[in-house]
């Protein structure tokens, strides 16, 4: 298989995780929402685990001043999210999340999915490997974020059927990003060392603003340990591809 081949299956296989809830329709609330945070630790150690064994050892050695373009990628994930009120709801308890209900949240999930669109894509330009770490990164976030959108959706009164067929279509938006990545492929040279730590740094977002503050909403001594052994674990599967 090819790159192009490679890019577009993963990201067809990111946009199936919008149908993921309707899988868990017949799960106990309790039980989700402890599966939910299991999710998001080892979502968390995915995209560290990604960051610092992948995609920074993939220019720094090379282009050591793009270090500079990971900062510029954690503060442009804080406009993105400041200007479209997006952000990831990783709890069924979404009503007094500060995600937006309705269309906001496709809209905003639409933007995120360009994102990850882009983020695969250019993670396969560099090699399929890093590839395939970044869309195992990816997709382990993408599960507990889509769970938590899709019950979103259904508290601002959506129907199931129709909330994971909004879902979806938002996930398909992903591929706006792949064509994005491959234009610009063709007329900037090497502009996946400009992209790769922009993604690094968007990474580095996520799991520092997002995911790891979800994490610290669970006190107890034995939440933490399961946490810490999830995110290893995460980081673990990452280094090995």
């Amino acid at each position: 298989m090819t790159s192009l081949q490679y890019t577009l299956l993963s990201v067809f296989l990111i946009s199936l995780t919008s149908l993921i809830g309707v899988f868990f329709l017949s799960f106990k609330t309790a039980l989700l929402k402890k599966m939910l945070m299991v999710l998001v630790s080892f979502s968390t150690g995915a995209l560290l685990g990604n960051v610092f064994l992948h995609l920074i050892p993939e220019f720094v050695e090379e282009r050591p001043e793009n270090l500079i373009w990971v900062l510029v990628g954690i503060l442009a994930s804080f406009i993105i999210e400041k200007f479209i009120h997006w952000r990831h709801c990783h709890d069924l308890e979404c009503a007094t999340h500060i995600h937006p209900v309705g269309p906001l949240v496709i809209i905003g999930d639409a933007v995120h999915n360009v994102l990850d669109g882009i983020l695969i894509a250019t993670a396969y330009l560099v090699s399929i490997p890093v590839g395939i770490s970044t869309t195992i990164a990816v997709l382990l976030h993408e599960i507990p974020q889509e769970l938590g959108d899709f019950a979103v959706l259904i508290h601002s009164g959506m129907s199931k059927g129709k909330a994971l067929l909004f879902n979806f279509f938002s996930a398909l938006t992903a591929f706006f990003g792949v064509l994005l990545v491959l234009v610009l492929a063709q007329s900037i040279a090497n502009i996946e060392m400009i992209l790769l730590p922009l993604a690094a740094g968007n990474f580095l977002y996520i799991a520092g603003s997002d995911l790891i503050p979800e994490l610290h909403k669970d006190t107890r001594l034995k939440g933490a340990a399961i946490q810490l052994s999830m995110m290893i674990v995460g980081i673990g599967i990452i280094s090995l591809v």
